[in-house]
């Protein structure tokens, strides 16, 4: 059952997105993906420029010497002191803007003398528009959908032309046989310094919904009134517009920041890549086997001095020295006779006299049940004399 909904769920169609959107990628009904695409070829001579920052911005940085159009399209428009002033002082020095929108709020609506207002149905019905311009080919256009009538109650007919107008049914909650047909004017032409705010209220007469059907003539001849000169397309206030609510937001809205962030991550990432391969392990450094030999007999020494048993002492040097004559001179050392001493004083190439006086010492300690200190030496003295004669 749980694969069975899940399947389900990924295999039915997705249900269409009827919110409105108006920005220039967004291919939902209520997005402006077709039009943006088509104003090359409604203003064949005109360039058209996409402008994803603020209005205040985009005015300023643009060259002021060339004349332009400047094309905002959303659901609700509201321009702040700074933004409102920037865009007057574009129009009174020639250029052009063209606003479609339900609700234009703020300073600019003050400025201009116009009040927009909407009308809100219980459930959704047909509106006509038309314009009044006699030498349009087709004058009349109804919308069904998404349609809440917007339209002007105040403006400033000194500076004002009407350019259209919607024609729609308002019922009256308590009595619903009674309905009643509203002309109200949507579409004018105000007029400001050297040139014009063209605003419109009905804003989903440009989306992709209306310009695939029957209404695209709509669209073109609204825009007909605007120059056929460089065409900035406002992407920036849009209801459909993704915006970056993480912490990151600043440093992504920074170019400076936004790079440094940008080369952080690249710089791990190519860390990464080439740290992560596997590397030899640090061979480490084998000291030498020491030659502990001589600390030892220091050691040894320094034990046999402390506790002075020079018996002891003189004992093991014996012994040692007597191996050492059987493993160098090969003779038996079992007995220290005369015949010993012939053997090693011929062998060691020592007089016989050294060598019977230096075997005579060792048997006379060997009986000694007690050493002294004196002896010790007079043992060592006579064992390096023998050894250093030779040459070891």
């Amino acid at each position: 059952m749980l694969i069975g909904i899940i399947v389900t769920e990924i295999v039915r169609p997705r249900p269409i997105n009827w919110r409105p959107s108006y920005t220039s990628v967004s291919k939902i009904p209520f997005g402006c993906f077709v039009l943006f695409n088509e104003l090359p070829n409604i203003f064949s001579n005109s360039e058209v420029k996409s402008v994803e920052s603020s209005i205040y911005d985009a005015l300023l940085q643009r060259d002021s010497t060339i004349p332009s159009n400047y094309l905002i399209i959303n659901d609700y428009i509201y321009l702040d002191e700074q933004e409102t002033n920037q865009v007057l002082k574009y129009v009174a020095n020639g250029n052009h803007v063209f606003i479609a929108t339900n609700n234009l709020t703020g300073k600019l609506a003050d400025t201009l003398n116009i009040e927009v207002t909407q009308q809100y149905g219980i459930q959704e019905d047909s509106v006509k528009a038309s314009f009044t311009n006699k030498s349009f080919q087709q004058k009349d256009f109804f919308y069904t959908r998404g349609v809440n009538p917007s339209y002007f109650v105040s403006l400033d007919t000194l500076n004002t032309e009407v350019l259209g107008h919607l024609e729609f049914k308002s019922s009256s909650l308590l009595e619903t046989n009674e309905e009643e047909t509203n002309v109200r004017p949507n579409f004018i032409k105000t007029s400001f310094g050297k040139g014009n705010f063209i605003i419109n209220t009905l804003p989903v007469a440009y989306t992709n919904f209306y310009i695939l059907g029957n209404n695209k003539n709509y669209t073109t001849q609204s825009l007909s009134y605007l120059n056929n000169h460089l065409l900035y397309w406002d992407d920036y206030k849009k209801s459909g517009r993704k915006v970056i609510t993480s912490p990151m937001r600043f440093v992504l809205n920074q170019p400076a920041l936004k790079w440094g962030y940008y080369l952080l991550v690249i710089g791990l990432l190519l860390f990464v890549v080439f740290k992560a391969k596997r590397e030899q392990r640090i061979i480490p450094v084998i000291k030498p086997l020491e030659n502990s030999s001589v600390a030892f007999a220091k050691t040894v020494g320094s034990l046999y001095y402390q506790n002075r048993d020079y018996t002891n002492l003189n004992n093991k040097k014996i012994t040692y020295f007597l191996t050492y004559i059987r493993n160098r001179y090969y003779v038996n050392t079992t007995n220290l006779d005369e015949n010993l001493i012939t053997q090693l004083s011929a062998k060691a190439s020592k007089s016989k006299d050294e060598t019977k006086a230096l075997i005579e010492l060792i048997q006379s300690l060997k009986n000694k049940p007690v050493h002294t200190e004196k002896d010790s030496l007079v043992l060592v003295q006579k064992i390096n004399t023998f050894k250093q004669s030779y040459g070891r």
